[in-house]
Order: C-alpha cells, then sequence, then structure tokens
C-alpha cells in the first residue's frame, strides 16, 4: 500500500516536486515560483496517468491494434498512409512509436501536457529524467530553443542526424515543462531518419521522444522490440526496419561557456571536437539522485538486459553468454554472438542493442562481453555498456 502525503501523491512523488521546485528557484529566483506551480498541474496529469496504467486493464489502454513489422530493411521509408495515421494520433495527443537512425522513439505532442504525461507513465519512467525534442528543421528548433555561434554550426555540420544540443529555452517556448523536468533548458534534435523526418512534417508538432522501451531497459532498434516492451500501453508502431546507428544520439550541452558531452551516442566525440574545439565531460556525483537534469541518459543504471553483465570479459564464465568483438584470443571459444567481426565500433554500435536483447534468455545466467575500444562510437558503447552493468536499484 502507497503512503500518501498530498492530493494523492506518494512521498517520492512529492519528493521530485519539491526537488524540481528547489532546483528552479536555484536557478532562477523567487519569481519562478508562479511558473512552477504550472510543472505542479503538468506533473500532476503525469503522476494520475502512470496510476491509470496501474489500474486500468492492457485492452482499455490500447487504441488501436499494433502492425505486424515488416521485413528489415534499415532507414526506410514508410508509405504515406501510415505517416497520416500516425501524424493523427500524434496530433490528437496519443503515443507512436516511430524510428529514428538511432533507436525508435516513444513519441508524443511536446507541447501536449497530457501527451508528455502518458510518456512517462508508459515508460515508467521517473518524471525528473528529462526528454529529447526531435525536429524537423533547424528553423523550428530555433522557435523552442535559443542557439548561439557554437550552436548553430554544429547544427549546420550535424544536424540532421544523432546529436542532441542542450539550450536554454526561449522565452515564449510552448514546449511542456514536465520535458525539461522544469529546468530552462531543452534537449533538442533533427533526426535523419526518413520516416521520422516524414512524422515531423505531417504532424506539425515537435515531438518528446525518448527510447521505446521501459525505464532502464535496452533500447529498441526493431519494431519487434518495441512490441516486446511496450505492446498495449502506445497507441501505434511506425515500422522503418531496424535502425542503422542503433545507439542513442550524442548529447552536448551548451548552456555554459565550456561544452559538455553528457552521453557519448551516436556521433564520436573527435568529429565534435573537430568543428568546435575541446568539451569536457561531467562529474558522475548526481548519477544516482533524483534532482532534474539536463539530459536523458544520465542515470548511473540504463540500457539493462536482465540478467548481469561482465565488461572486459576474456572468455566467458559457466553459464555466461559471450559476446564478441573481433576475434577472441587463442583457445577460447567462439562467441556467441560478434558486434563485430572485424573490430569496427561503427558495425558494433549497430549491433550493441539487438544483440544484449538477443543474449538475455536462458539458457543463459548473464553476458560475458569482450573488451572495446573507447575510440570512435567505442566511447558510446562503452557508456552504455558500463551503466548496462552497474549494480541495479531494489526498487
Amino acid at each position: 500500500m502507497v503512503s500518501r502525503t498530498f492530493d494523492g501523491y506518494s512521498m517520492t512523488q512529492f519528493a521530485i516536486i519539491s526537488q524540481m521546485r528547489n532546483s528552479m528557484i536555484a536557478r532562477t529566483g523567487l519569481s519562478s515560483l508562479k511558473r512552477f506551480a504550472r510543472l505542479v498541474e503538468t506533473v500532476t496529469c503525469g503522476i494520475r496517468r502512470q496510476q491509470e496504467l496501474e489500474l486500468v486493464s492492457t485492452p482499455t489502454l490500447t487504441r488501436i491494434s499494433l502492425p505486424e513489422p515488416a521485413s528489415p530493411m534499415g532507414d526506410r521509408a514508410v508509405d504515406k498512409d501510415a505517416i497520416d495515421r500516425a501524424a493523427a494520433l500524434i496530433k490528437s495527443g496519443k503515443l507512436v512509436a516511430f524510428p529514428t537512425e538511432t533507436v525508435y522513439g516513444l513519441g508524443g505532442d511536446a507541447t501536449s501536457n497530457y501527451a508528455v504525461a502518458n510518456i512517462f507513465a508508459a515508460k515508467g519512467r521517473p518524471l525528473f529524467n528529462p526528454l529529447i525534442i526531435h525536429v524537423g528543421e533547424i528553423a523550428q528548433a530555433l522557435e523552442f530553443v535559443v542557439m548561439d555561434n557554437r550552436a548553430k554550426r554544429l547544427a549546420e555540420a550535424f544536424w540532421p542526424g544523432p546529436l542532441t544540443l542542450v539550450l536554454p529555452r526561449q522565452a515564449d517556448c510552448p514546449i511542456s515543462l514536465l520535458c525539461s523536468a522544469g529546468l530552462d533548458t531543452l534537449a533538442i534534435r533533427v533526426p535523419r531518419h526518413p520516416a521520422a523526418l516524414a512524422l515531423l512534417a505531417a504532424s506539425g508538432r515537435p515531438i518528446a521522444a525518448p527510447s521505446a522501451n521501459r525505464a532502464g531497459r535496452v533500447s529498441p532498434t526493431t519494431p519487434a522490440h518495441v512490441r516486446e516492451e511496450l505492446e498495449g500501453r502506445i497507441d501505434m508502431i511506425l515500422d522503418g526496419g531496424p535502425c542503422s546507428v542503433g545507439v542513442e544520439s550524442t548529447v552536448l550541452d551548451l548552456t555554459g561557456p565550456q561544452p559538455v558531452l553528457l552521453r557519448p551516442g551516436g556521433l564520436a566525440r573527435e568529429s565534435i571536437e573537430a568543428l568546435i574545439g575541446p568539451i569536457i565531460t561531467p562529474s558522475t556525483d548526481a548519477a544516482t539522485s533524483e534532482a532534474p537534469r539536463p539530459s536523458p541518459g544520465l542515470l548511473s543504471s540504463h540500457y539493462a538486459p536482465r540478467v548481469p553483465v561482465r565488461l572486459d570479459a576474456q572468455e566467458p564464465s559457466g553459464g555466461e553468454a559471450f559476446l564478441g568483438f573481433g576475434p577472441p584470443a587463442p583457445g577460447v571459444r567462439a562467441p556467441d554472438i560478434q558486434l563485430s567481426p572485424r573490430g569496427d565500433t561503427t558495425e558494433a554500435a549497430s549491433n550493441l542493442f539487438a544483440s544484449l536483447r538477443a543474449l538475455d534468455r536462458p539458457p543463459f545466467s548473464g553476458i560475458a562481453v569482450m573488451p572495446i575500444p573507447d575510440a570512435g562510437l567505442g566511447a558510446a558503447i562503452n557508456d552504455r555498456l558500463r551503466r548496462a552493468a552497474a549494480p541495479r536499484s531494489s526498487a
């Protein structure tokens, strides 16, 4: 039985609201309290929607049947009828899983408190963990965020593509405060997948979209993965085949004088530094706290299979699956799945999440992963693997 403290909130939920309030006051002063009242209204919507998902049967939540996945083709276009159907759902406040070049996203209208609250509820996502906003072009991003010269150079070079920028919100930004956990920043990008761009154009809405899986689980790179995670909790899967990049976008914070790499991802750090100079990485001290975060993907335990993950393994122990990268040491058995037989980090990134899902089942009791270098997309792969291997919460 959950103890209640205020208007149906549990102690944890009320604590999250208080942390958001304190963060806003610290950043913008007491004048932000009026704005905080709007946030409480939005969070209330999310909490009550999450309670509905826990209490209402699955058939009531499923608005339409989910389409069967088509044969894999990779970053392929989707027919116009499917795009129009998905866009109509987005415009009516419903949730659509859609492909991007990185992973499948769980999309809703970013300007709708109700739709954004439903995203958190469908995933079971902590309210302090913000969402990435997807837009169709740089001009649309400028309606919602303030872009300095660094941001404009990066956007012109790498959008559309797997780069998310954390930037200050415009003063009149219409995007739900729940998307940014009450902070005065937004994480925003232009995806490269043709189906994602078509959906953005047809809906005419900015789309808030975390990965289309339950919170903390392995991200989905095919429609079948989405179905396994969220069937009965969302309204449609837009099938665009398997994702070509296979790991989430790189997230770069440009709200301060020094660019901060919040999350390595599908764009290599070296490519960013070649354009704007050195970037730094943040402290990991807050990885286990419930304070609002500027970006998703910062929890210490994330992207996790059900079975334990062991890193830098030269060979598997009894009962473990063996996930390879390049040839194993002499005398060691062949891997159960190879991320990349030739040791290519780009190929390995595209196979990472699908491989973890494939090995996360009997008869395996764990997953042993061969060492992977940090060069190129190796940094993003190792970031995901470290979080997958981190101690799990007992809650």
